[in-house]
């Protein structure tokens, strides 16, 4: 089964095209935040550059947060725009999940990081198996404290991916001591590749999501939200 993977739910720009568990081709850029501009060339590019049409395609994978509230909107508009135009199936697959993927047979616990600001961090904590993850806990936007002292509980050497690591390796470093480990650079961010190895596996069990029902996910509302919410409060006080 010939999958489109599509990622914008960070400043990272990922595509990729795989053949069941061979991925046949991968574009990563991280310019940060212009997928508005950039998923549909990219797109083209690399179906240009293996020959293939969005008809030769089964299905459309994207990732569905959490993420950046705008790219997570592009990313997903656009997979279900083009599972629709061409009657293709859709994949989608949580951003975090995809994460921990990079680091699938690293030993320990994985946890990957993203920057949602306000000192907080999305996250999930995973354990590696002999080919496959198992998540531990639910996805959740957290402080970067409570997360360290949750991890501290487990005992073992903690794996960190993602763009969190940038934002908050050194206090993670001096909360976890020799515990604290992060991921090789060329693994660290997100990766299409590793979304498609996921979205291979979901099609090979028949798992695809509803076109018109498959939804993102936020864990918190957005900025816009709370201070219009506010704004709602202070009207009716």
């Amino acid at each position: 089964m010939i999958i489109l993977s599509i990622d914008s739910s960070t400043p990272v720009a990922g595509i990729a095209v795989s053949d069941g568990m061979q991925l046949l081709g991968e574009i990563t850029l991280n310019t940060k935040n212009t997928h508005s501009e950039k998923l549909m060339p990219l797109v083209k590019h690399l179906l240009d550059e293996l020959a293939l049409s969005v008809n030769d395609l089964d299905a459309i994978a994207v990732t569905q947060g959490p993420g950046s509230f705008t790219g997570l909107r592009i990313g997903m508009a656009t997979a279900k725009g083009l599972a629709q135009g061409a009657g293709k199936k859709l994949i989608a697959v949580p951003t975090l999940d995809c994460l921990a993927q990079n680091l699938l047979h690293y030993p320990g616990i994985i946890c990957p990081i993203m920057n949602a600001q306000k000192k907080q961090v999305y996250t999930a904590i995973y354990r590696s198996g002999r080919d496959k993850l198992e998540r531990l806990s639910d996805y959740q936007a957290i402080a970067v404290e409570q997360l360290a002292a949750q991890l501290k509980e487990l005992k073992e050497d903690i794996w960190f991916v993602g763009d969190g690591v940038a934002a908050f390796a050194d206090m993670f470093q001096e909360l976890l001591g020799d515990a604290c480990r992060f991921a090789d650079g060329h693994n660290i961010l997100p990766r299409a590749g590793a979304l498609a190895m996921l979205a291979a596996e979901r099609a090979s069990e028949e798992r695809f999501d509803d076109l018109y029902q498959a939804e993102l996910i936020y864990i918190r509302k957005s900025e816009a939200e709370v201070q219009w919410e506010a704004r709602q409060q202070n009207q009716n006080s």
